[in-house]
């Protein structure tokens, strides 16, 4: 029992002491280095932490960070939402009765985004939905810190089609089908009143 207190005691006196040893040491402004520089791990002068947010570390070109969506070069493909492995992305895609408008690159655009959601709580910033997007829509950039007071915050709504534009284009869709199917449904009536 005695070795037990005695050893809780000699290790809380090396917590601090290196606590106190750091205290001390020198309160000058960090400098900012890049990973790549050589003495990058080796820097043990001044102090331990950056002054967030006055000081920023740099941000590397690899970096994966926050997702963003142009939304105007979106073809509603899915597969972002299909290779995503936390289902972190959630669509919900409207078929156009006609292609309504092209991507930047040129890909016809024939769906409509309802609901284009990333939930970056959920993220896990692997980005494989950067990889698959056909038209290059979805980004990583390179912005790291986007605090919030609220978890629901961190669910990024990209879709800039309301609740009544949906309901009117799902409206239209349905006509069409029901159009088509009706000219099907004559087509073979007509072709049996034949035979």
């Amino acid at each position: 029992m005695f070795n037990k207190v005695a050893h809780g005691f000699k290790t809380a006196w090396k917590g601090l002491a290196l606590t106190i040893r750091h205290l001390f040491a020198s309160n000058a402004k960090r400098k900012i280095t890049p990973v790549s520089n050589d003495n990058y791990f080796k820097n043990l002068e001044g102090t331990n932490t950056i002054q967030y947010p006055k000081q920023h570390l740099p941000v590397p070109e690899v970096g994966r960070y926050q997702l963003e969506v142009e939304i105007d070069d979106c073809i509603v493909c899915d597969l972002c939402a299909k290779i995503c492995p936390v289902d972190c992305i959630d669509i919900e895609s409207i078929k156009a009765t006609e292609a309504f408008g092209q991507t930047s690159d040129g890909s016809p655009k024939r769906i409509y985004a309802a609901k284009f959601d990333i939930d970056m709580a959920k993220c896990m910033y692997c980005g494989l939905c950067t990889i698959v997007c056909p038209t290059e829509c979805i980004i990583m950039t390179n912005q790291y810190d986007r605090t919030v007071f609220e978890l629901k915050d961190l669910t990024y709504e990209f879709s800039d089609m309301t609740p009544e534009d949906a309901a009117e284009k799902r409206m239209l869709l349905d006509k069409q089908i029901a159009e088509r199917q009706a000219a099907k449904l004559a087509a073979m009536n007509k072709k049996e009143g034949e035979a």
